[in-house]
């Protein structure tokens, strides 16, 4: 072969990997599901973006959770994942639970008065002076007692005696929640010896501490590369863990009555693993009842996607055009034919996935924005919205783009989609 037919085969090689590399058109019409949900939409608002939560879709979730859990089990609602009263009051009602699991010190307040018959643990050690502030703002007149209802969760002996000292100067009787370690690594205790000193302080002073138990969160089990540590060995690890903190209280405090205990642990990815064999007997879970993507795990596959950001498309334009560099748009569209169209949605940056209409993406070259992100997508007329013969062209004004969350904790707009009623507005506590 000679110099100039390697160049042509060279040539001809190139244009044929650029061909197999080309993307290929992603874009379709919505499906009939989403098509509904727009339409509800554009025709009650909330013409802004909006967490949409099917309720319908939730409560199939509250079923296949309670279907995971040993009925012997206490199920704790994990409130950083639901984080709207009212949607809360629907999950307690369904699920028939007045466990709850907060994060936030301002929630506890509002629950506190919202909800003053809830058993609520922490789901983090707060700083003492969080735990202080909430004494500061809260008031009995809702009827909640904390020193029955209120378990602070401490993750070490320093803590534990600075809780103490705020115990003492505010009079009040703390119960105290011991985080463990059993392999997250994220904190708590991770020897059973080291619980022997902080019960010690704990039954010293009955006046001021109560020990309410143990909380043991286990998700690394499900999401560790199996080629380390598959997720039956790494979930009886965990769970020989936890025993032998229990083992410590029977063994060296025969006075504390195990069974009145709350021994947490679980959360969403290991719910299912419990069921067949568990120390705890309060179990936490509250993401897998919406399913984020960060949920698209195998122990949740019973599990369905019940949340949504929905943003009205503000503008459309033909093409791609970059700044200074106008020249191109013909080139982007034609290289990616879902680059053909220009969208720009009210907000952006959301952690969230573009889910409908299919085959949206964002441009990385114009960059992201929190006000009107570009989104781009393929020609319109395969996007027909039969059989309501509808097109994203007509319905560009109050049309929404659905985007899937990764993680939920937007304000809250809420539907029940097959009854297609507008059941909830709240925002966040």
């Amino acid at each position: 072969m000679n110099r100039r037919h390697f160049l042509i085969a060279l040539a001809g090689a190139a244009v044929a990997s650029a061909f197999v590399f080309k993307p290929k058109d992603s874009g379709a019409s919505y499906s009939p599901y989403f098509s509904d949900l727009n339409e509800e939409l554009k025709k009650y608002g909330p013409f802004k973006p909006s967490m949409v939560v099917d309720l319908d879709m939730l409560d199939q979730n509250i079923t296949a959770l309670m279907t995971d859990i040993d009925e012997r089990i206490k199920y704790r609602i994990v409130a950083k994942s639901l984080p709207s009263p009212e949607l809360l009051g629907h999950i307690m009602k369904t699920a028939n639970t007045n466990r709850l699991m907060l994060f936030h010190q301002p929630f506890i307040n509002h629950v506190a008065e919202a909800f003053p018959k809830t058993d609520i643990l922490l789901g983090k050690p707060m700083p003492v002076k969080s735990a202080q502030l909430f004494y500061e703002k809260f008031s009995n007149a809702s009827g909640f007692i904390p020193s029955n209802q209120l378990q602070w969760l401490i993750d070490t002996k320093e803590r534990l005696l600075q809780y103490h000292s705020l115990a003492k100067k505010m009079n009040e009787k703390l119960l105290i929640n011991v985080e463990l370690d059993v392999g997250l690594h994220r904190g708590g205790l991770k020897e059973p010896d080291e619980l022997i000193p902080m019960l010690d302080e704990i039954l010293a002073d009955p006046k001021h501490l109560a020990f309410a138990g143990l909380m043991g969160y286990d998700p690394h089990v499900v999401k560790l590369p199996k080629i380390l540590k598959s997720p039956e060995t790494a979930y009886e690890e965990s769970q020989a863990s936890y025993q032998s903190f229990i083992d410590v209280l029977k063994n060296k405090y025969p006075q504390i009555d195990i069974n009145k205990l709350c021994l947490n642990g679980a959360g969403s990815p290991t719910v299912k693993l419990h069921k067949s064999g568990t120390v705890i007997n309060d179990m936490a879970a509250g993401s897998c009842l919406v399913k984020p993507t960060d949920f698209d795990i195998s122990t949740l596959q019973s599990f369905v996607p019940a949340a949504y950001v929905a943003t009205p498309v503000l503008k459309k334009f033909k093409d791609t055009s970059i700044p200074s560099a106008e020249g191109l748009k013909g080139l982007f569209s034609w290289w990616d034919p879902n680059m053909e169209q220009t969208f720009f949605i009210y907000g952006g940056k959301w952690m969230a996935d573009y889910e409908s209409p299919q085959g949206l993406q964002n441009n990385s070259i114009y960059g992201a924005s929190t006000n009107q992100a570009m989104v781009n997508g393929s020609r319109i007329r395969r996007w027909s919205m039969a059989p309501i013969k509808l097109s994203w062209t007509l319905m560009i004004t109050f049309s929404y783009a659905l985007t899937r969350v990764n993680l939920f904790f937007c304000n809250l707009e809420i539907f029940s989609l097959l009854k297609m009623e507008r059941l909830l507005n709240s925002g966040l506590f």
